[in-house]
């Protein structure tokens, strides 16, 4: 049996990188196949005011405290045949901690975000400049093997190392299954699950939206953006995002969508909303921008909108044809099935681990 540590920065089953990556893969590996043991640089409490504005000096006492726990988990963490980092030991200062687990353990070093870009959330604009995101090249360069979310992420991992593997976000097809048989909702329902950091795409749309709430009887379901609204519209709802609703909330949307600015931070972003509302047969509409491109076939497992028009017309496109509807559901489901599915790829994330670990410092 493979002995793994995982050095994670959020809590288990909170943040979804984390979750539909290297957490979804160990629980869909034979149980005989690894022992796993996960560390999280972040308790709850202190991951669920990251992303709040203030709070200052709770914050730094929080940081404080996980870097000394994750201090312990580098240098104590025992004697594991491999090390998987997801995105960073720690995310300030240079890649000390990560260098010491390069030099005592096999690393795997997965990311699936555009990290090396420096990118801090609105709330935490302060302590930017504490981040070092040259450290990104310097970890792929000592870890083991290197695994990614798409290519585009590949083609920068592969600048620092020929040890990159990608391995694309993935959903466990048999939990995330559509409802049978879907309800027709009246009025329609228009969805968005996100968090509170990737709230500004949605908003970045707002004027098609209002244009189609002004025009079609509908309304706007917001996860994880507690408070979006649309000025002068009623017919828009947000809410935190809650883990043991997030099936049924998804399941009833009738249309998700996916907005992105095409910028190089979005280009490096792995599709997880448009796979999200394809496992569960929700026809998604998504901006053709970066692994969006690969995921969607526009008119045959989703669509595909940029502009302002585009998104109007997109919407109310589903909206007046439930034929429409329901063949990119299916269509869209399906190639999670084939393509996406944790089933499908968690073999391969073992495959990785031995290959790793087959390997010492």
């Amino acid at each position: 049996m493979l002995r793994v540590t995982l050095l994670v920065p959020y809590p288990v089953d909170r943040s979804p990188g984390q979750r539909f990556r290297v957490e979804q893969w160990l629980r869909l590996l034979p149980d005989d196949s690894v022992r796993a043991d996960i560390r999280p640089l972040f308790s709850p409490q202190a991951f669920a005011e990251l992303y709040e504005p203030g709070l200052t000096v709770r914050k730094v006492g929080r940081t404080l405290s996980a870097l000394t726990r994750r201090m312990h988990d580098v240098v104590a963490s025992g004697k594991p045949d491999v090390v998987v980092l997801y995105r960073e030991a720690f995310p300030l200062g240079p890649p000390v901690l990560e260098w010491l687990a390069e030099r005592r353990h096999p690393v795997v070093f997965d990311f699936d975000d555009a990290i090396y870009l420096g990118d801090t959330s609105s709330a935490n604009r302060r302590v930017a400049f504490l981040k070092a995101p040259g450290k990104t090249a310097r970890i792929i360069a000592g870890a083991a093997v290197t695994t990614v979310g798409n290519e585009h992420l590949s083609a920068y991992a592969s600048q620092h190392s020929d040890r990159v593997v990608v391995l694309p976000t993935t959903l466990d097809v048999e939990e995330y299954q559509p409802s049978a048989p879907r309800a027709a909702n009246n009025p329609l329902r228009i969805g968005w699950s996100g968090s509170p950091t990737t709230g500004a795409h949605l908003a970045a749309i707002t004027p098609a939206l209002r244009r189609v709430l002004e025009r079609v009887p509908a309304r706007l379901e917001v996860i994880g953006a507690p408070g979006f609204s649309i000025a002068g519209s009623d017919a828009v709802t947000s809410r935190a995002w809650r883990r043991e609703t997030e099936l049924d909330d998804v399941r009833g949307f009738d249309i998700g969508l996916m907005p992105l600015p095409d910028d190089e931070w979005s280009r490096g972003k792995c599709g997880f909303k448009a796979l999200l509302y394809m496992a569960l047969g929700v026809p998604a509409i998504a901006s053709p921008v970066g692994v969006n491109t690969e995921i969607i076939e526009h008119g045959v497992n989703g669509l595909h909108a940029s502009t302002e028009d585009e998104w109007v017309e997109a919407i109310e496109q589903l909206a007046r044809d439930p034929e429409l509807c329901s063949r990119l559901a299916t269509e869209g489901r399906k190639t999670v099935v084939e393509r996406y599915s944790g089933q499908r790829w968690a073999p391969r994330f073992l495959e990785v681990l031995e290959e790793a670990a087959a390997t010492r410092p």
